[in-house]
């Protein structure tokens, strides 16, 4: 009668490391695996799963090394010993920095063997732990906004209704603070989701996201537009339409590849200096309904050229949509803005810029010719990858 050999883990962000630990462990009989409750790892380690204790289990149960697998009922380090009383094994298998005097004097009392495995990765694999993993890279998207924004606030859009247009980006550079890429909401959502955003609806997800970042109790009483959210978290090209509310009447999204690859070939990003701390660029706003019109008018005929993958077009309305920015909001260039915008507008290859979310500073959003050649020639240049659906 083979051996029952039992192992116990969070399994969060599961790599090759603990599909070799199972491996292993298996070879001392029937593999059978405790996982650490979402409450029992938030209480222990002090955070949120990225995965859920039912997808845990589902993903260890799916490994053929793995005979049974549970969620443990217990707490703390030995949240497994309820686990024990079902399975009953004969030997417990710790990895050599997973070991302890309490999990040793467990086994003495109970009767089974210990055995401590050494992090050793499978054959012709780098090694993995979940804390490397955790130290890459966020993932969360950022969101660029092309035209109209600023609509999202109703003290704006009670003039006209309109349409904002945004891009969700990947996080494929780095993305600094005080820059205009909604650098607010995305720390927020990393406060929930540290590592990448959950696989879901993402109209609802944002949702979920502006009512997180506006609860009833935010000090400032200041609510942000819903842009933000959206603009994360909608993949692709997305353009929302207010009419005197804060969430959109409607959505409507486009990631046609010919489309995005086209807007990829025609749009970077050139770092400025951050909007400084303190700066208000709503001081000395001027807002009229004729000014609303025009940055409502500039964004449809904007979503219009890139329908229609016209490049003179799309620059046109780019253009008037930020100068109706700057009509209403004159404080959003300040300091060193207008330097950057005299430097880059002057060039040949520059067919239109803007500055992203409320500016102030941070990075001047460019249309090219050519983003690839740009970004050759001006070395500072950023190229934009935008994030399609399942990334």
């Amino acid at each position: 009668m083979r051996k029952k050999v039992f192992v116990s883990g969070c399994y969060d962000l599961l790599h090759s490391g603990h599909v070799e630990f199972f491996r292993q462990a298996a070879q001392y009989g029937d593999l059978y695996v405790g996982i650490g409750s979402d409450k029992t790892i938030l209480h222990y380690k002090n955070h949120k799963t990225v995965y859920s204790e039912q997808e845990r289990l589902f993903m260890v149960k799916s490994i053929r090394y793995v005979k049974e697998a549970y969620i443990n009922a217990g707490s703390g380090i030995l949240d497994f010993l309820p686990t024990l009383d079902i399975v009953n094994p004969d030997i417990l298998v710790v990895n050599s920095d997973g070991g302890s005097d309490a999990k040793r004097r467990v086994c003495e009392e109970r009767g089974m063997e210990y055995v401590v495995l050494e992090r050793d990765p499978h054959e012709g694999l780098a090694a993995r732990s979940s804390t490397d993993l955790k130290k890459s890279p966020c993932q969360i998207p950022t969101r660029l906004d092309l035209a109209g924004t600023w609509i999202d606030q109703p003290y704006v859009s009670c003039h006209a209704p309109g349409w904002a247009l945004t891009i969700s980006l990947e996080p494929s550079f780095e993305i600094r603070e005080r820059c205009g890429l909604s650098t607010s909401t995305r720390n927020l959502i990393k406060r929930i989701w540290p590592y990448q955003l959950p696989n879901m609806d993402p109209e609802t997800l944002a949702r979920l996201v502006f009512c997180f970042e506006n609860h009833p109790e935010r000090e400032d009483g200041i609510i942000s537009g819903a842009q933000d959210a959206i603009g994360i978290c909608v993949p692709g090209l997305c353009r929302h339409y207010y009419d005197n509310h804060f969430w959109p009447e409607r959505l409507e999204t486009c990631e046609d590849e010919e489309i995005l690859q086209w807007l990829e070939r025609h749009l970077c990003m050139i770092p400025m200096e951050p909007r400084c701390p303190g700066c208000s660029v709503v001081e000395g706003q001027d807002i009229t309904p004729g000014k609303v019109r025009a940055l409502a008018a500039s964004a449809e005929r904007c979503w219009t050229a890139i329908m229609n993958m016209d490049l003179d077009a799309f620059a046109t309305a780019y253009k008037d949509s930020f100068h109706a920015q700057v009509a209403m909001f004159p404080a959003m260039i300040q300091g060193s803005v207008p330097d950057y915008i005299e430097k880059y507008s002057a060039m040949e290859d520059v067919l239109a810029w803007k500055m992203p979310g409320a500016g102030g500073g941070g990075y001047l959003a460019v249309v090219v010719k050519n983003a690839g050649e740009f970004c050759n020639a001006h070395p500072e240049a950023i190229e934009l990858r935008i994030r399609r659906s399942g990334m």
